[in-house]
């Protein structure tokens, strides 16, 4: 299980790293065409739905090699235990928000796609081509963060950035 969540975290990160790039044409694309004086309608929206997109889909991998920010001055104050118990605290609440926002993020994508909805730029994109990063982004976090919330009920420590890149 443990191979499979953390190959789940390294699909999205490698997919953000993918929609890095694809930010990087779409600007490129759009700045040669005005050079070239042709016109590529969307560039500009597409460079925003691949950033989008990286930002989402990257948020399960941040989060589980620690480079999410954390306040950790309160955690450090704190007996081991009560430090343990508020960080355990934390993470639930965390879950619940995540599920929430996950649950929104996959209904608004199946929503657009039911409705046909589609961007107001003169690209026309169907919503929903973007709106899947999102909720696919959003779920795998949720993921992260019951994985996390279920590692540090068993007693593991909370993933810090020195850890993982050592």
């Amino acid at each position: 299980m443990r191979r499979f969540l953390d190959g789940l975290y390294g699909l999205g990160a490698v997919l953000a790293a993918v929609c890095t790039v694809g930010v990087l044409v779409a600007v490129l694309a759009g700045i040669v065409a005005r050079e070239m004086g042709w016109n590529i309608p969307g560039t500009d929206a597409y460079a925003g739905y691949f950033m989008a997109a990286a930002g989402f889909l990257s948020l399960a991998s941040t989060f589980k090699h620690g480079e999410h920010i954390r306040v950790t001055l309160i955690l450090n104050s704190l007996a081991p235990a009560r430090g343990r118990r508020l960080d355990i605290f934390a993470l639930a609440v965390g879950v619940v928000l995540s599920a929430a926002f996950a649950w929104y993020s996959v209904k608004l994508a199946h929503d657009s796609w039911d409705y046909n909805d589609i961007s107001t730029g003169n690209d026309a994109t169907p919503l929903w081509i973007p709106q899947i990063s999102m909720a696919v982004g959003t779920v795998f976090f949720f993921v992260a963060l019951v994985d996390e919330l279920v590692r540090r009920i068993q007693g593991h420590a909370a993933p810090s950035s020195q850890q993982t890149h050592e």
